[in-house]
């Protein structure tokens, strides 16, 4: 896994949030949580920025990730007791419909901080 300095910052606001927390909680109060550290660490954010989705030039509807890095990433938080591959695929939908090269899922609901970074095809992978 390729991590730059700014997924670097973000897991480590999370491993703070869960290590704090441990699991259990619903997401949302992580998502609060992790927003406060992302703050405390200077990083610029937007909570659930809504992106419309097209297909094949018709709006067909909106989604929303958790978190958006202006122009860089977007941020799907779980907290579930495991990843699972519709995680990981939601994760890269909204990788690809924010037009962005990467993104992170991350998951504080099992024992252990689980996070993936997720590249866009369309990317090349040397981000």
């Amino acid at each position: 896994m390729v991590k730059d300095e700014l997924t670097y910052k973000i897991i480590g606001c999370a491993m703070e949030v869960h290590n704090t927390l441990g699991n259990g909680f619903q997401e949302v109060i992580y998502q609060r949580c992790l927003a406060i550290e992302l703050q405390n660490a200077g990083i610029e954010f937007i909570r659930e920025k809504e992106q419309e989705i097209y297909y094949k030039g018709t709006h067909v509807g909106t989604r929303r990730a958790d978190f958006v890095i202006p122009e860089q990433l977007t941020i799907e938080l779980k907290a579930t007791i495991n990843l699972e591959d519709v995680h990981l695929a939601q994760a890269k939908n909204y990788v690809v419909a924010y037009d962005f090269p990467k993104g992170l899922l991350i998951n504080f609901g099992a024992n252990s901080l689980q996070y993936k970074l997720i590249f866009n095809p369309k990317y090349n992978q040397k981000v």
